[in-house]
């Protein structure tokens, strides 16, 4: 009974205390149970956030305590931070870490003492620099244009309304008392010739005045006749009508009213059987055959029209284009006439009227009109300005007589509108330097005016000269991204710095670039003559493998004396340092002599027409794996025998088959079966190695 009682489980009285029936090594593990395996598991999560936050907050410290460890022997002339590495092709490129190479052109970096060399002051009227890696250029969609001179003019638009030609708008009125016996034209609205009878009046004064004609006839009275005749002249009785009355001698008691001019009777005073008054209206009579339109022009575009327009005729009248909702694909044009001399207080607009031919009479009075002013460009006061005034960097360079010939033809120095990056202080193009290298210039531009084919341009008045390229798409984005993405600026020049201790990590193109556009465009910014003396020597005496020109703008030193051209900034020092080697390999390079290696030989220029595309190169390499004669056989044949679309070499070497004794190639295997179905008699006469 004892024992089980000793059996019995005690009971664990818990704390800090180990329970009493635990002896010896049974002991020694509840205390090492209770300290390591479950008390302190619960604090080990602490612990290692403690020492994650350790780690993060003394960074720096052991960074520095790092590098002073792994610091070379002979590079501790230098405190760190004392020195940096820059790119001598892109000095804008700077790397705290001389492990790295350039992002643009992927060369080593060179070691430089900060302070030593600062980045290369900006050109005046330059604001910004930048260089795209060929890859960048093509997903960016950059398009360059060359500056060039264009057919422009400046286009006013105003909104009118269409009026009757005022010198075309007659009022026929009686000429003396009487009754309308006949109204002949008694239609609003009809069309009457000019001459053609419109009313007929009695008139009792007309005949008193005809009836002394008829006397002083009769009596060879030559005064009275001549004043009688007058008299009847001055009541528009034609010599036509008197000659008759003198012929019969009989006294007509009715005038003849007539038509003044061709046109349409806008507005009838009178009916048949009415007594009228001399001076009194009859008819009004408007001719339709041109018509005035007057349209309201803004405050903005009085600079464009010309100073006094007050005249009707005048050698400087612009052309204009009027359009109408009536007839919306049939342009009237015409001139400008006149005018006003006031502004409208309300509208602040003035009024302008042109005189625009009529024909078919399909511009009727009352309609509205949309009118488009043309002005030229010499009639634009900034062009006109600025080639006056022949300031430098003004619409081309050139003499006077050549820019005042190209402004008469209508001729100005222009960029299109998607090239300009307006930033409401600034207007900027960016102009292509060398292939992937832009400039933002500052650029001063006249009005919005329109090219060919409804193009909009802009006139240049400076920052940019003829045949220079500026980018007209993609240059939003090549400006965006310089200035707002930071973390794509380790791919341009200037776009990253060695402040920080981590460089970016840049993004190699995966787009080949045009090494000899790049090299020709290059070596034309250099004068003739020195154009003429980089083509000779063609190559950098101090990097031999580097072509003048691909590193940009050769460099002209003077190596006792003698002009020589070096690849970039970083050669100039060790190709004077090194005169008589350097002027021994220039004179070699410009006898003809290649230098030994050229892994970085440019190849020279393939004709456009003879150059190959990737498919064709492809055919070409498998074509070469027959025999000659297979490979003529193929290239005549050309096309698949059984597919006619698939071209003989596109999926690799072709499969030769022997069908009556000629041979029929196949662009694949999957197309032998199906040409065993078609000739069961043809076998495989070679098996190409694929």
């Amino acid at each position: 009974m004892s024992e089980f009682k000793h059996a019995a489980p005690p009971i664990d009285e818990g704390g800090l205390r180990a329970p009493p029936h635990l002896k010896g090594w049974r002991k020694a593990w509840w205390w090492f149970d209770f300290i390591i395996l479950v008390k302190l598991a619960r604090l080990r999560f602490v612990a290692v956030l403690v020492a994650i936050g350790a780690g993060i907050t003394q960074w720096d410290m052991l960074v520095a305590h790092y590098e002073k460890l792994t610091r070379p022997v002979g590079d501790t002339a230098h405190v760190v931070g004392d020195v940096e590495w820059f790119c001598p092709m892109h000095p804008s490129v700077v790397r705290d870490n001389g492990q790295d190479k350039c992002p643009v052109c992927f060369m080593p970096l060179s070691k430089r003492k900060k302070g030593a060399a600062s980045d290369e002051a900006l050109p005046a009227g330059v604001v910004s620099r930048v260089q795209l890696s060929p890859y960048r250029v093509v997903l960016a969609g950059v398009q360059t244009w060359p500056v060039a001179y264009v057919s422009l003019t400046k286009q006013i638009t105003a909104v009118g309304y269409v009026d009757f030609n005022e010198r075309g708008f007659k009022t026929v009125s009686a000429r003396v008392k009487g009754r309308i016996d006949s109204l002949i034209s008694s239609e609003t609205g009809k069309l009457v010739a000019s001459g053609d009878e419109l009313a007929s009046i009695y008139s009792p004064e007309l005949n008193v005045t005809v009836q002394t004609l008829v006397d002083a006839q009769k009596r060879n009275n030559a005064d009275l006749l001549k004043s009688s005749r007058n008299r009847l002249h001055l009541l528009d009785i034609s010599d036509e009508q008197i000659d008759g009355i003198l012929k019969t001698g009989v006294s007509n008691t009715h005038l003849r009213i007539r038509s003044p001019i061709s046109g349409h009777i806008v507005k009838k005073y009178v009916r048949e059987g009415q007594y009228v008054d001399e001076g009194m209206p009859l008819y009004d009579i408007a001719d339709l055959s041109s018509v005035w339109i007057q349209a309201q022009v803004y405050e903005h575009d009085f600079r464009f029209l010309p100073a006094e327009q007050h005249g009707d005729v005048s050698a400087e009248r612009l052309p204009v284009m009027a359009i109408t909702q009536a007839f919306p694909d049939e342009p009237f044009h015409g001139f400008l006439s006149f005018i006003y001399p006031h502004v409208d207080q309300e509208t602040r607009t003035v009024t302008v009227r042109f005189e625009i031919p009529n024909p078919g009479h399909k511009l009727r009075p009352g309609t509205t009109a949309e009118v488009l002013i043309e002005v030229p460009p010499a009639r634009v006061p900034a062009i006109a300005r600025a080639v006056a005034n022949n300031e430098e960097g003004e619409i081309g360079r050139g003499g006077e007589r050549e820019k005042a010939t190209r402004l008469e033809r209508g001729e100005v120095l222009a960029v299109p509108e998607g090239s300009i990056i307006d930033t409401g202080r600034q207007k900027i193009v960016y102009r292509q330097v060398l292939p992937g290298e832009f400039e933002g210039v500052l650029v001063q531009l006249g009005p919005r005016m329109v090219g060919p084919n409804d193009v909009t341009f802009f006139p240049v008045l400076s920052g940019l000269v003829a045949g220079e390229l500026i980018v007209t798409s993609g240059s939003f984005l090549v400006d965006a991204e310089t200035r707002l993405n930071p973390a794509a600026g380790s791919i341009y020049v200037g776009g990253s710095s060695g402040g920080g201790s981590t460089p970016s990590k840049s993004v190699r193109p995966s787009t080949p670039e045009d090494a000899n556009a790049k090299i020709d465009l290059a070596l034309a910014k250099l004068s003739p003559d020195d154009r003429k003396l980089a083509a000779s020597q063609k190559y950098c005496p101090v990097l031999t493998e580097s072509r003048l020109g691909s590193m940009g703008v050769p460099i002209k030193v003077l190596v006792k004396d003698q002009p020589v051209f070096v690849c970039c900034s970083g050669c100039t020092k060790q190709a004077a340092k090194e005169a008589d080697a350097t002027l021994k390999k220039v004179a070699n390079l410009r006898a003809g002599k290649k230098p030994a290696g050229e892994k970085g030989k440019v190849e020279e220029k393939t004709p456009a027409s003879t150059r190959l595309t990737p498919k064709q190169e492809k055919i070409a390499k498998a074509l070469a794996k027959l025999s000659p004669a297979d490979r003529t056989a193929a290239e005549k044949q050309k096309f698949c025998a059984v597919l006619p679309k698939s071209e003989l070499g596109s999926m690799g070497p072709p499969i030769k088959l022997m069908h009556d004794g000629q041979p029929l190639f196949l662009c694949c295997e999957s197309c032998f079966d199906a040409a065993l179905e078609k000739w069961p008699t043809a076998k495989r006469a070679e098996k190409v190695a694929r």
